[in-house]
């Protein structure tokens, strides 16, 4: 398999307390994992800094042959490079509201690569039909449900066509049944050969269509592994702990 994000060690300091203690793990193309973890445990945080949104103190992150170091901020040519390697989806969308569905998903590739606008558009075209949302592309923030704002996000992180895309909390906002939409749709994308890596409270969301959890906890990876394999039968205290919090008792 091809690796596609490397973590090594890092490590990430706010004032005296360590978000990050030392966090390692890789993912490979294709697979779909759900970083889950309590409330505090670092999972958003592991998403900004492989983002390159929030600075560390030590380690490297790999992202797709990018190297980002720890210290200060990365050169801006390697930040460049990072952008077209990694698309990011944030909790509450973050659409520019000025903006139709269509022209938040044209923004990068017009702006940032410069591309043609009648490429930038076919392309943003194929994504949102791809999404199902290509007959709201008219369409304005404000005008979106919850689930078609997301899916427009999603589009919009693909637009540069990232070998890696990470989502923070996707199914927060959504019922069951749009949630079961959203992760087939998740799946769909991996098939074509894109990683995804999503932080999550949502254990049966990651049962149903993770290939594989990290469990994050105090800032360290404590549990990995099969999706169903770990949230069936968890062997950390902190994965039961989380299991307990969603309503999930062990063995279900």
């Amino acid at each position: 398999m091809t690796r596609v994000l490397t973590i090594d060690n890092l490590r990430l300091r706010r004032g005296a307390r360590e978000v990050l203690r030392g966090v390692t793990l890789s993912v490979d193309r294709g697979e779909l994992v759900a970083l889950m973890g309590l409330s505090g445990g670092g999972k958003t945080t592991v998403l900004r800094a492989v983002t390159a949104l929030e600075p560390f103190d030590a380690g490297t992150i790999d992202v797709d042959g990018v190297t980002l170091a720890a210290g200060s901020t990365a050169p801006r040519t390697t930040l460049r490079e990072l952008r077209r390697r990694v698309g990011m989806v944030f909790q509450l969308h973050y659409l520019f509201e000025h903006l139709t569905a269509l022209d938040n998903v044209t923004l990068a590739p017009l702006h940032v690569a410069r591309a043609a606008r009648a490429d930038a558009e076919a392309r943003a075209l194929t994504l949102l039909d791809t999404l199902g949302v290509a007959h709201r592309k008219h369409a304005y923030p404000r005008e979106l449900s919850g689930g078609e704002a997301q899916r427009v996000a999603i589009a919009r992180a693909m637009a540069m066509e990232p070998p890696l895309l990470l989502m923070d909390e996707p199914t927060a906002s959504l019922d069951p049944a749009r949630r079961g939409e959203l992760g087939r749709t998740l799946r769909e994308l991996t098939h074509g050969g894109r990683t995804l890596v999503v932080t999550t409270h949502d254990d049966d969301f990651a049962r149903d269509f993770a290939t594989r959890v990290i469990v994050l906890a105090e800032g360290e990876v404590v549990e990995q592994g099969d999706a169903r394999s770990v949230l069936t039968n968890p062997q950390h205290p902190a994965t039961r702990a989380l299991l307990q919090q969603t309503g999930t008792a062990d063995g279900a």
